[in-house]
């Protein structure tokens, strides 16, 4: 491809990959594979069969859907991920009349196949490091603000450069230390996927927000989606006469499953973790980002779940939104139980008082790190005082689907004029197709009553946040009474609006300032108001990141020498491998949970309602033990979900499940609550992984979904 060269690189951060530092801890780089004992963790598969730069290997057969992972597993581009990977595109597919959320989907044929609006697959096809030519934008006396915006457009100039040298391709400039090392990745970028099979909520979602983040588990949390490309081959946008896409790797299931005890490894795009931060990082989180989360994000599952309870329609537009509201509700509350249970903050202050003492042994560390953690607490003590603030005004713009389209529409005309590689991710020519339909999305979500709820208790909340008192704007427009005058100017504003109309839209979007101003629409103006403060928030976040960028990577060197290791990176949604073994745990005391849970576990929580009723036809075929050659002798039953001391984070859901041989045996799901402290710090009594066991993927695909044709094409034999 081009000049691109896969093996151009030695995949770099300063020869960081050592050995773990406990058990089955760490998200690995894939080029760092050659450091790693993979034979002692009990793998058969060498690194080059896992990640080969001369050819085909393991990777070549996963890639990353939206936020997701998923793998290939027919020649014809289908994408095996997690129902809640796919679970927008269910909804987006369903009314009240034809509920494919609540009863499943299953396309007979590839034109049946239901288009997966916004959802697009990348394939890690390269990567290259090029940390001295983002670096070279940094020069001598740049302020903190100016050293963030001249990293971020170089990394663009080089992501732009890519693209060009390699058309139809996606680059991406990843930070992976900040300040310190940067990879270009290229991406096979597939615009065109569609729905092939769902099942039930009832067996996608089975325990919902009960059983989410918790163990066992007995969830069928898997979705077959199918990626396109034009005829000639190429990407291409959504065209009833695209056709399969043909990848490079197919990956192969193994029908007999795992015992307990067996290693397994992922491979996957895991997001954001945080375990290189400061003590100062960790309390801010602790005290004043986490609560505000888990309370905003509790009054919005309260409020959703009203609005929803008794109109179906009302209900299949806000599912995927009061989903993602519980997602991060539990999520949250457990990494704030977690960071407790453990004393992470308490455990990160004594070793940190420890490096400051080593710091202070040598005059030259004292010369030029002595401050260095009195300096990450003044910026965070700085940031507490915003945060409430930084918080109410992100909600507000983006929480209620009118202002957050306003807002998408106001922004695109600031940012038209800018050069490409300064505009803001979503308005770079590249990411608008992208960014239309998010808006097409929002229109066809839109749940007027949701907004004016959302938008009022703001206002409300407003009041008691000191900062909000300077946006006199508010109050021009909306007036001073956030009570019921805000309601009034709020019920009149959404009679009066078009935004939420799909041919304004699309006008919308071609206008400037000026003929934004002239149209008059309400949230617009808002918009446009709040649109200053916004960009200050937005200014002082990058300042902030300037100048803690630069801190962490001394704070980094500093611990390199003190510890005499180096480190592997914070994940940040590039590939990454996990091992481990199959593992229970003990989440409490005289507990323990064995790791593989089976069908008669589903029976056992049925209820006639709520989260555990179970599909009748399900309930037969369990009943009856119609297992086919999928049941397990071993464990006298239907698997159903797995329990791994693998190292996973968000964004890893969808993941493969590999067995020591490089065969999928499960999906990767969820984690245990215990586990929610991923984000922070790897735990080997509590850091657990929960997926879906192969078996009960095949078995509901070919006896629930009647499936035969995407078993034929995965090459598995129901024969005995």
């Amino acid at each position: 491809m081009s000049h691109f060269f896969r093996s151009a690189a030695v995949f770099f951060l300063l020869s960081m990959l050592s050995v773990p530092t406990a058990a089955d801890e760490g998200m690995f780089p894939l080029s760092g594979l050659e450091g790693l004992d993979l034979s002692g963790a009990g793998l058969q598969v060498g690194p080059q069969e896992i990640f080969n730069p001369e050819g085909l290997s393991l990777v070549d057969g996963i890639c990353k859907i939206n936020g997701c992972t998923g793998s290939f597993v027919s020649p014809q581009g289908l994408i095996l991920t997690n129902h809640h990977c796919a679970y927008r595109a269910i909804q987006e597919a369903s009314t009240s009349e034809q509920d494919f959320l609540a009863a499943g989907f299953a396309a007979a044929s590839l034109a049946e196949e239901v288009p997966a609006l916004g959802y697009t697959v990348r394939i890690t096809a390269s990567y290259q490091d090029v940390s001295d030519a983002v670096l070279s934008a940094v020069q001598a006396g740049m302020d903190p603000l100016e050293r963030t915006k001249a990293l971020t457009r170089r990394r663009n100039e080089l992501s732009l450069q890519a693209e060009q040298e390699n058309p139809g391709m996606r680059g991406e400039v990843a930070e992976m230390f900040p300040g310190v090392t940067y990879m270009l990745f290229l991406y096979t970028y597939l615009q065109d996927v569609r729905l092939v099979m769902a099942p039930p909520l009832a067996v996608g979602n089975f325990g919902g927000e009960l059983d989410n983040w918790a163990w066992p588990r007995h969830t069928g949390d898997f979705s077959f989606l199918r990626a396109y490309v034009g005829p000639d081959g190429q990407p291409a946008a959504y065209d009833p006469g695209n056709v399969p896409y043909r990848p490079r790797r197919v990956l192969q299931v193994n029908q007999e499953g795992v015992s307990e005890g067996d290693p397994v490894f992922i491979v996957g795009y895991p997001g954001r973790t945080y375990r290189h931060r400061s003590g100062a990082f960790l309390e801010h989180e602790l005290h004043f980002r986490l609560p505000a989360v888990v309370d905003w994000n509790g009054w919005l599952v309260e409020t959703f779940e009203a609005l929803g309870k008794d109109d179906r329609d009302r209900q299949l537009k806000l599912a995927s939104r009061l989903r993602g509201y519980h997602n991060r509700l539990k999520n949250y509350r457990g990494k704030l139980q977690g960071l407790e249970r453990l004393q992470l903050l308490e455990v990160k202050r004594a070793d940190e008082r420890r490096l400051q003492e080593f710091i202070l042994e040598d005059p030259q560390r004292a010369k030029e790190n002595g401050q260095l953690l009195a300096r990450f607490e003044k910026i965070y003590a700085a940031r507490s005082l915003t945060t409430e603030y930084d918080l109410w005004l992100y909600n507000f713009l983006h929480n209620a689907y009118a202002m957050r389209t306003a807002l998408v529409v106001w922004e695109n005309a600031q940012e038209r004029d800018k050069p490409e590689a300064e505009r803001e991710a979503a308005y770079m020519s590249r990411n608008l197709h992208q960014t239309r339909q998010r808006l097409e999305l929002m229109v066809q979500g839109f749940v007027p009553e949701a907004d004016a709820r959302i938008l009022v208790e703001l206002l409300r909340r407003g009041g008691s946040v000191s900062q909000v008192a300077d946006l006199d704007t508010l109050a021009e427009i909306i007036g001073t009474d956030q009570g019921e005058a805000a309601a009034a100017w709020l019920a009149a504003a959404f009679q009066t609006s078009v935004l939420m109309d799909r041919e304004f839209l699309v006008r919308a979007m071609a206008m400037d300032s000026g003929q934004l101003r002239a149209c008059g629409d309400p949230f617009l103006d808002l918009a446009a108001a709040l649109y200053p403060a916004h960009v200050a928030v937005r200014e002082e976040s990058r300042r902030r990141k300037g100048e803690l960028d630069q801190l962490q990577a001394s704070l980094l060197a500093v611990k390199r020498s003190y510890q005499g290791q180096d480190f592997v990176p914070d994940a940040n949604g590039t590939l990454r491998l996990t091992y481990g073994r199959i593992k229970g745990y003990a989440p409490r005391d005289a507990i323990w949970s064995s790791p593989l849970t089976t069908a008669a576990g589903i029976l056992e929580k049925e209820t006639l309602q709520g989260p555990y009723q179970v599909p009748q036809r399900l309930k037969q075929m369990i009943t009856a033990r119609d297992f086919g050659p999928f049941a397990s002798p071993e464990i006298g039953g239907m698997p159903v979900n797995m329990l791994y001391s693998t190292d996973t984070v968000g964004g890893t859901s969808g993941s493969p499940v590999f067995n020591a041989a490089g065969k999928v045996v499960g999906l990767n799901f969820d984690r245990p609550w215990e586990a929610t402290i991923n984000d922070y710090t790897w735990s080997p009594r509590f850091s657990r992984s929960i997926g879906v066991d192969v078996r009960y993927i095949l078995w509901l695909t070919w006896k629930l979904g009647a499936c035969d044709r995407i078993l034929e094409e995965m090459n598995v034999s129901v024969s005995p």
